[in-house]
């Protein structure tokens, strides 16, 4: 695309229906609080899906103990780099990806936007999916239909269409709508939530739970990094989106606190009943899906509401997760309006959805895999954005929209190469410390896994960390800053 995009975004005209699209937001319109922020994370991790982290703590050899302290951890620390993502969308009024055409280049940028949008088109994919399953398991327990998704296809058919329905519903209306749902749902479904936890502690063993031994701190180092990159790594490149609309006046450290706090005590509290359930029942160690097992402990009527929890919970991160592919959609430059790109991304889902439950045998293992493997290049990510954000306190609104040579954010031939190259290197030294296992025998081996970082899982921390030192050697924060102060030197 060659031109600005500011013609063919309309301006919010305040109905109910978000008009904006990745427009920063005009000042007088910057009217939120962290406390909107924290009911949208709250409800976005309230569902009893934390149960099957806390019982994979203790299947891997960690005490219950141990497995509380990687919850607050991996939990809280991963979401508190979401704040400190929504500090450039408090800056700048603008979704993350957008944010970021200022850091890589408006052509640089497409590398580290189209990556973040199969992330979330993905696990969208594995929301729905996951979604359907329950609708059918529900519909199992109380007509007694056949437990199969392939068995009952309109049955599947009818769970992803009520699923998608609903989450259109919601996302499609934008962000005032959201900030509405969550807090409710947050209220409403955390009662629910602790009724469900109620029976389920009366099934559990204490005395399993006390002897259970403590592992290495190996083994707490790798739980550590599989809660943060199951939780609020495959957030951090949607922290703007929300922020966008916080005033200017919010401090940094409250929006830092809505979002390690607003997604960290419901996990904490999940995983950490998963940790004890898992702790209780070696049933629930060796099963194959433990969401499965743990319904199994409960009388009927209970499991259809922790069924049904559970296709509400997904439900509620969905939201967010489908306006933020929205909005990352457009930043690709397709010249649509929000509420339609929503569409277009639910349209995929659905249909990739559909062919998991129905058509496609073996795939769904492999398939969350190579979501889950996104993570890399989305740390890279964060690593430069969050140096890039140390000299860069203000961003250009008409810049972040103007897509043509030689624009404020063109930089050399549309990429700012220490920026780009920084990324780059960051996700090739990580990929060597990778193992892709997604069945019984790997498929890939990095020759650097073998190591401390690589058997403990940290491999999306050196990636990280080496995205980060290379950009802010190479000048990063310091170019960033000279932007900001107008300096054309570097462009």
């Amino acid at each position: 695309m060659t031109t600005s995009e500011s013609a063919i975004i309309a301006p919010d005209e305040h109905g109910l229906v978000e008009q904006r699209g990745i427009e920063p937001v005009p000042a007088a319109e910057r009217t939120g609080n962290p406390l909107q922020l924290f009911w949208v994370w709250f409800a976005a991790n309230i569902s009893v899906l934390g149960l099957p982290l806390g019982v994979a703590l203790v299947a891997s050899g960690l005490s219950i103990w141990q497995a509380i302290i990687v919850a607050v951890i991996g939990s809280v620390g991963s979401f508190a780099l979401v704040g400190v993502i929504s500090i450039a969308g408090r800056r700048g009024g603008a979704p993350s990806l957008t944010l970021s055409r200022a850091t890589f280049g408006v052509r640089g940028n497409i590398g580290p936007t189209a990556v973040a949008l199969c992330s979330l088109l993905g696990w969208e994919t594995v929301n729905t999916s996951t979604a359907a399953l329950a609708f059918v398991t529900t519909c199992s327990l109380a007509f007694h239909t056949d437990s199969v998704a392939k068995n009952v296809p309109l049955l599947t058919i009818l769970g992803v269409a009520l699923f998608v329905g609903f989450t259109v519903s919601v996302s499609g209306m934008g962000h005032a709508v959201i900030l509405v749902v969550q807090k409710w749902a947050t209220w409403i479904f955390g009662a629910i939530n602790l009724i469900v936890i109620v029976f389920l502690i009366a099934h559990v063993d204490w005395s399993h739970v006390a002897q259970v031994p403590s592992g290495s701190l190996a083994l707490v180092l790798t739980g550590i990094g599989t809660i943060a990159a199951g939780t609020g790594i495959g957030w951090a490149n949607s922290g703007a989106d929300m922020a966008r609309y916080q005033s200017p006046a919010v401090k940094a450290g409250a929006l830092v606190a809505s979002a390690a706090a607003g997604a960290g005590i419901p996990l904490i509290i999940m995983i950490s009943m998963g940790s004890l359930l898992g702790a209780s029942d070696s049933n629930l160690l060796g099963a194959a899906n433990p969401m499965d097992a743990i319904r199994d402990t409960l009388p009927a009527g209970v499991a259809i509401v922790y069924l049904i929890v559970s296709f509400v919970g997904l439900l509620l991160s969905n939201h967010l997760s489908v306006y933020s592919a929205g909005l990352t959609t457009l930043t690709l430059g397709i010249r649509i309006r929000r509420v339609y790109a929503v569409f277009v991304d639910v349209v995929v889902t659905t249909t990739a959805s559909l062919c998991f439950l129905l058509i496609s045998d073996g795939f769904y293992g492999p398939f969350i895999t190579f979501i889950s493997l996104l993570a890399v290049p989305i740390i890279a990510w964060v690593g430069v954005f969050v140096v890039d954000m140390i000299g860069r306190t203000t961003y250009d609104p008409v810049a972040l929209l103007d897509l043509r040579r030689g624009s404020p954010y063109w930089y050399r031939g549309g990429i700012r190469w220490n920026a780009f190259s920084s990324w780059l290197a960051a996700i090739v030294v990580g990929v060597l410390f990778m193992q892709i296992q997604p069945g019984t025998e790997p498929w890939y081996t990095g020759p650097l896994h073998s190591t401390w970082l690589g058997t403990n899982g940290l491999a999306w921390v050196v990636t990280g960390v080496i995205a980060a030192v290379v950009y802010a050697v190479l000048g990063g924060s310091r170019s960033a800053a000279g932007l900001d102060r107008g300096d054309e030197g570097t462009r």
